[in-house]
C-alpha cells in the first residue's frame, strides 16, 4: 500500500489552533507550538472562569434578595 502523509490533516489542525490563538501576544499567535500551549492554558482558565462566574452571580443574587427583603423585616437566611 502507498503511504499517505498527513499534510492536509496537519494543516487543518494547525489552522484551527492558530485561529483559536488569534489576538494572543508575541509568538503565541504565530508559532504552532507556542499557540497550542497558549490555547490549552487559555482553556483551563476559561473552565475556571465559568465556575467563578456561577459563584459570583450566586453571591450577587443573595445580596440583591437580602436587600429586597430587608425593608420587610426579613433576612435572606431566615
Amino acid at each position: 500500500m502507498v503511504r499517505v502523509k498527513g499534510g492536509m490533516t496537519t494543516r487543518r489542525k494547525h489552522k484551527k489552533v492558530l485561529k483559536m490563538a488569534k489576538g494572543f501576544w508575541q509568538t503565541r499567535h504565530k508559532s504552532i507550538k507556542k499557540a497550542k500551549e497558549a490555547v490549552l492554558h487559555a482553556g483551563e482558565h476559561a473552565f475556571t472562569g465559568r465556575k467563578n462566574r456561577k459563584r459570583d452571580f450566586r453571591t450577587l443574587w443573595i445580596i440583591r434578595l437580602n436587600a429586597a427583603v430587608k425593608p420587610l423585616g426579613y433576612k435572606y437566611n431566615k
